[in-house]
């Protein structure tokens, strides 16, 4: 049977900034297979890369807390994160997110899935207070396609019968999947009937909205927390059409997240074996070297191979619009230079080799 469409009021809905430039953490993979970049801010997903590092596709992506009745608590602003690698010089990041009033604690591991374009989220929802089923734990995406909050189009739908949200624009669509069932979901127009305003507002989704077309748009969905004891995976994956990004995360997920961290953390480590310089004596500085390589070869794009870009954020992002992104996302030749340097100091011959390249080319 056809689900009739629900069109969410409120088209194009209100203008949206992007986020501060002030990451914790970035990452990527270094395979090829894997076009996807991400970057972490005051303990959630911030701006997520597909499929260059010119082009955002996702302003931000994080939890909303209620117990359906006057507690509303949200994961970016109310919690106090622990931010810690998932290994030494590897660009995937352990979240330790407690609630400043000491309700709930969310345990979160982010990384790439290497063999495709997809960011993973490892979660674990742990109540402090009282119990599990006291809780309404809601997933919130906020897509931005190709550097634009306009002209998104979000809607419902099923990939080989799993529900998943979707966002398109043009050539590019994300689709955001979960390892249990969604319990409810929504898409919305921000600041009129998105999923932030509806669950602030009822402490539970009402509008359950299935199509939004052409604005600003939200998604949002309700994790069913007694089907998985607070235990679940997500995935948001990329394509140029919205069947691709369901393709991709439904086999991510079918992978699990075990076997993509493996791959991961491997592939890093073998990248910074091979480096020169890093030991240091032991003490609380002795990971900044790794640290810093890692972050120099995160913002190195895959295709054509030695471009790098000078930032992976938008500076003063919280005041600036899809029309002003600034001059970060650029080749600047005087900083690919400083990075080409810094690299052939550690020994990466390799990755300053391609820069040379690049810059010739």
């Amino acid at each position: 049977m056809v689900e009739p469409v629900r069109y969410a009021p409120g088209q194009p809905g209100l203008p949206l900034r992007w986020t501060s430039s002030a990451k914790s953490g970035l990452g990527t993979s270094l395979s090829a297979n894997s076009r996807v970049w991400f970057t972490i801010g005051r303990g959630i997903l911030n701006e997520i890369y597909y499929p260059n590092l010119d082009q955002t596709t996702v302003r931000d992506a994080g939890f909303l807390v209620t117990d359906a009745n006057s507690f509303f608590s949200e994961e970016q602003k109310d919690t106090h994160c622990q931010l810690s690698q998932v290994a030494d010089g590897v660009p995937g990041y352990r979240l330790v997110n407690t609630c400043a009033q000491g309700r709930y604690r969310i345990l979160k591991e982010i990384l790439c899935d290497p063999v495709r374009s997809v960011i993973l989220q490892q979660v674990h929802f742990l109540p402090l207070q009282k119990s599990l089923s006291d809780y309404h734990l809601f997933a919130l995406l906020a897509p931005h396609l190709n550097n634009r909050s306009g002209d998104n189009t979000a809607f419902l739908d099923t990939y080989k019968g799993l529900k998943m949200l979707f966002a398109e624009r043009e050539n590019d669509a994300l689709a955001f999947g979960c390892s249990v069932p969604f319990k409810q979901c929504s898409v919305g127009f921000i600041g009129y009937s998105d999923g932030w305003r509806d669950v602030h507002d009822h402490k539970l989704i009402t509008g359950s909205y299935n199509r939004a077309e052409n604005g600003n748009v939200a998604l949002v969905a309700e994790i069913d927390l007694s089907n998985c004891d607070g235990i679940f995976l997500l995935a948001i994956g990329f394509g140029r059409r919205y069947s691709e990004a369901a393709f991709h995360v439904r086999a991510s997920l079918l992978d699990g997240f075990k076997s993509a961290k493996a791959h991961y953390v491997q592939e890093w480590r073998t990248w910074q074996n091979g480096l020169l310089l890093l030991g240091m004596p032991e003490h609380e500085n002795s990971r900044l070297p790794s640290i810093s390589a890692a972050v120099i070869r995160t913002h190195a794009t895959k295709e054509p191979a030695g471009g790098l870009i000078s930032s992976i954020s938008i500076p003063w992002g919280l005041t600036k619009d899809e029309d002003d992104l600034g001059g970060y996302h650029l080749v600047w030749p005087r900083d690919i230079a400083e990075a080409a340097g810094a690299l052939l100091a550690i020994g990466a011959q390799k990755d300053a080799g391609e820069i040379i390249a690049y810059l010739h080319s």
